[in-house]
């Protein structure tokens, strides 16, 4: 597929341009409150040099701290910028947050697995449940040297079976585990393990910062957030936010920007 195509159907598979800030999602003829809120960002490139990197993280901490009753935020790789000293700067920027966030590995996260472990306190692959009732599964796809690697496809398997009794269960990676971006890696071993759990309502990813849309597989969601630091992508830097509603099962998400929260595409999973 020509990477042009292919952004073209990304943008277009149910996207719409909403001029509507910091709406919540469930408010769009959904039920009035959401049972678990979280949100997404990607490619901060925290010391990228020759960017404002520090002016494009507090212009996120600012736009989370406007959205209302939020859970935690995952930080989804690429949160520096190659050189492993930075990695204490940026979590003393992500400490400001007023919420709970985890993280994943990017491919500029250039810091050994001791680093990682000892400054984040959480494992380059890690899982959790939130509320009882929501499984999150945190993945790893990259090194030291920055390689695009393939996830742990035993451990995310590991995991989704002791998720498979829980409502839902949402899977984070930063690398595409498929050729269908133009940086990403062909994983079908992860493709077909996400794919044959049911509760599995999405998966999302980091890494192209052109990318912002929809993708499935097997007809399970493939998520992009685009970016929001960096010297590359998009011209608006983005995040993403999930709202599981207080039925438990309406799931809505949607693209928002960091400036004024527009919302840019939404969609149900």
């Amino acid at each position: 597929m020509q990477r042009r195509l292919f952004l073209q159907q990304v943008s277009l598979l149910s996207s719409s341009l909403l001029a509507a800030p910091y709406l919540s999602i469930a408010e769009s003829g959904k039920p009035a409150l959401a049972r678990l809120k979280f949100i997404t960002a990607s490619d901060g490139h925290w010391g990228q040099p020759n960017t404002d990197f520090e002016t494009s993280h507090r212009n996120l901490i600012e736009a989370i701290g406007k959205e209302e009753h939020v859970d935690f935020v995952v930080f989804n790789g690429d949160l520096i910028h190659d050189a492993p000293g930075l990695m204490p700067e940026v979590k003393k920027v992500y400490d400001t947050l007023k919420v709970p966030y985890y993280v994943t590995r990017g491919n500029h996260d250039r810091v050994s697995p001791e680093n990682w472990l000892q400054i984040w306190k959480q494992p380059e692959d890690f899982a959790f449940v939130s509320k009882e009732k929501h499984g999150f599964i945190l993945l790893n796809c990259s090194n030291q040297e920055g390689k695009y690697l393939c996830a742990n496809v035993a451990f995310a398997k590991s995991k989704l079976e002791e998720f498979k009794n829980l409502p839902q269960v949402f899977v984070f990676v930063h690398i595409s585990q498929n050729t269908w971006t133009q940086h990403g890696v062909s994983c079908s071993d992860l493709l077909d393990t996400i794919a044959a759990y049911p509760n599995v309502k999405a998966t999302f990813h980091g890494h192209d910062h052109d990318v912002d849309g929809i993708m499935l597989y097997k007809k399970k969601p493939f998520l992009w957030s685009g970016h929001f630091g960096g010297n590359w992508g998009n011209p608006f830097p983005s995040y993403r936010v999930c709202e599981i509603a207080e039925d438990g099962k309406t799931v809505v998400t949607c693209l928002k920007t960091v400036k004024d929260g527009t919302v840019l595409n939404k969609h149900s999973l």
